[in-house]
């Protein structure tokens, strides 16, 4: 079932009206990984209005409540709170780890769909805080076993090294992909790290060429990354960087100029080529706005919603938790449904590579 079948048509009201049904975005929309949060907001705002212009949700107008969590976990509580005190019924989000999981407490209490594009940690979902609580997001563990494997397999007797920002982000996905290469018998040459927001890597370059690396893994965000691969490239230093989730977006290209060929980013499958995502695309590719990173999943959070509101035949979130949980679901991402964790059954890890100006998918060769 999908948007069209659960709405009818009519023009989409920009005006708030008090029988509206209030969406929450609650994700960093400033700071070194507001990139990410207005993904987020651009996919929530997208499928609002698609929902919006076919008559909305049960009768019921869709309006959209974009909070700032700062990827903190006091302030994600502190939103999440006023966001139940805003009557949402479905929050999309959060971005970071410890953020959603903060919140997702106050999200159950209340009896409010959350559902997490972006949340990585395997705890999120191992640690439930309740039945309403689903994730599109692929896990970092899954991530982590994904970037090992590239390195064991392309650079198995090379010197890599590991550099990471101080961020809880950061730090869960080096430890991990530093687990994992270990056990795969590759020992790093360096594992560094730096705060978010470093305003010079040129130290961090030169160490990382006086190290005579062969190949770096970087666990940051995107403007960061670049700005390191460019500090790199002025010393002379090319070596192949491999890079998080965290990467994904333009913010990266701005900030390495010249030296941004030679990345090679993990994210979710490229899914902008779907029947079904295509017209999505393209109305976002005509606004001057791309379907980048999580922008996608958090569209198909809204639609997993307008879904399993018509199903449960009731906006209540406990009915609608259920039949998310029954459901399976035709969405942008493709089919899916979710296990019993909250996790979504859809497909692992693929790569991406920096060539004319964007993140394009490296072609499978299996």
């Amino acid at each position: 079932m999908g948007l069209a079948a659960l709405v009818m048509g009519s023009a989409l009201s920009q005006a708030p009206a008090a029988a509206d049904m209030v969406i929450g975005v609650a994700a960093p929309l400033n700071g070194p990984f507001a990139p990410l949060g207005q993904q987020l907001l651009s996919g929530v705002r997208e499928a609002v209005a698609d929902v919006n212009a076919r008559g909305g949700i049960a009768g019921q107008k869709l309006k959209v409540e974009a909070v700032d969590d700062g990827c903190e976990a006091k302030k994600a509580e502190a939103v999440a709170n006023q966001l139940v005190g805003s009557k949402v019924r479905l929050v999309v989000g959060h971005v970071c780890s410890a953020a959603s999981q903060a919140a997702a407490r106050v999200y159950a209490a209340a009896g409010i769909v959350q559902i997490s594009p972006a949340s990585l940690s395997p705890r999120l979902t191992e640690d439930r805080a309740g039945p309403g609580l689903f994730r599109l997001a692929r896990r970092d563990d899954a991530q982590a076993g994904a970037i090992a494997d590239l390195l064991l397999s392309e650079f198995g007797a090379a010197r890599v090294a590991l550099i990471a920002d101080r961020s809880a982000y950061g730090k869960a996905l080096s430890d991990a992909v530093k687990e994992r290469i270990n056990a795969g018998g590759l020992r790093e040459a360096v594992n560094l790290t730096f705060e978010p927001g470093e305003k010079d890597f040129r130290g961090l370059a030169s160490t990382l060429k006086g190290e005579q690396i062969d190949a770096l893994f970087v666990a940051a965000h995107g403007a960061d990354t670049g700005a390191l691969k460019a500090a790199m490239d002025g010393l002379g230093l090319s070596v192949p960087v491999i890079a998080g989730d965290a990467v994904m977006g333009t913010e990266y290209g701005v900030a390495a100029g010249a030296a941004a060929e030679g990345i090679r980013v993990a994210f979710l499958p490229d899914a902008t080529g779907l029947e079904r995502a295509r017209p999505v695309v393209e109305r976002l590719r005509a606004r001057k706005d791309e379907a980048l990173g999580y922008t996608l999943p958090a569209y198909a959070a809204v639609e997993l919603y307008a879904t399993a509101v018509a199903e449960a035949g009731s906006p209540d979130g406990m009915a609608v938790a259920a039949a998310l949980q029954a459901g399976r679901f035709e969405t942008v991402l493709g089919p899916l449904r979710f296990l019993p964790s909250g996790d979504a059954d859809l497909p692992g890890f693929a790569f991406y590579d920096w060539r004319e100006g964007a993140f394009r998918p490296v072609a499978r060769t299996d």
